[in-house]
């Protein structure tokens, strides 16, 4: 497994700069993307964008509608196993995650990413959902919010035709939910987690709902 340095200092990728064009541009051949809401997301500042996760491309068509900005975000450790898929994923800042535990190390990074003054992208569910539909989310996404005391950027991604060639994809930027109105404390219990991460789902769901955008 290539290992990933935790210690170096947060900041972003040019790699991940000079790609966007060209992602766009793919995007452009491949899909039909719509985005909604895209003058919610914020100009500046850290904070946590959490989106349903159907593909897993989903991350790149999230970031490809943000313009100016770049994403963060985790990833299962297992894709570290190749190193040149660990090599890519780092470059475009990314970073591993042991979805089997407790993992205080990528928990502690993500919470520098905001601090830093960058976005934070995560999947509350934790995985993809097989069929479409939202899961139940975990606590991981209040757990983060409340240790760097940031809002939260809900956002979905509707797409019921899978990925054939031409197919819609619709991304929808809810409005960001300020860190005071996520009901979380300063030692926030777990309880306080759970609640927090059904609000940020529901608030998903309710975008996820509006289905395509013509």
């Amino acid at each position: 497994m290539s290992k990933y340095d935790f210690s170096k200092p947060v900041k972003e990728g040019r790699i991940y700069k000079i790609l966007m064009p060209l992602g766009r541009f793919v995007r452009f051949l491949r899909f039909r993307v719509r985005y909604v809401g895209v003058e919610n997301i914020p100009e500046s500042g850290g904070f946590i964008l959490a989106s349903n996760h159907i593909h897993m491309i989903d991350p790149l068509m999230i970031g490809l509608g943000i313009k100016n900005r770049q994403l963060h975000f985790m990833a299962k450790k297992e894709l570290w196993n190749n190193p040149i898929v660990a090599w890519a994923f780092t470059k475009v800042n990314g970073f591993p995650i042991d979805r089997g535990g407790a993992d205080s190390q990528a928990i502690r990074h993500a919470v520098q990413v905001i601090e830093n003054g960058y976005i934070f992208a995560i999947f509350p569910e934790g995985t993809r959902s097989r069929n479409g539909k939202i899961g139940k989310p975990k606590r991981g996404v209040a757990n983060i919010a409340a240790q760097a005391k940031c809002g939260v950027l809900p956002v979905s991604v509707y797409n019921n035709q899978g990925l054939k060639l031409r197919s819609k994809y619709t991304v929808r930027f809810g409005e960001l939910i300020p860190y005071e109105e996520l009901g979380l404390s300063e030692n926030a219990t777990r309880d306080e987690q759970s609640a927090c991460a059904d609000m940020i789902m529901a608030k998903i769901t309710e975008l996820q709902e509006e289905g395509h955008c013509e």
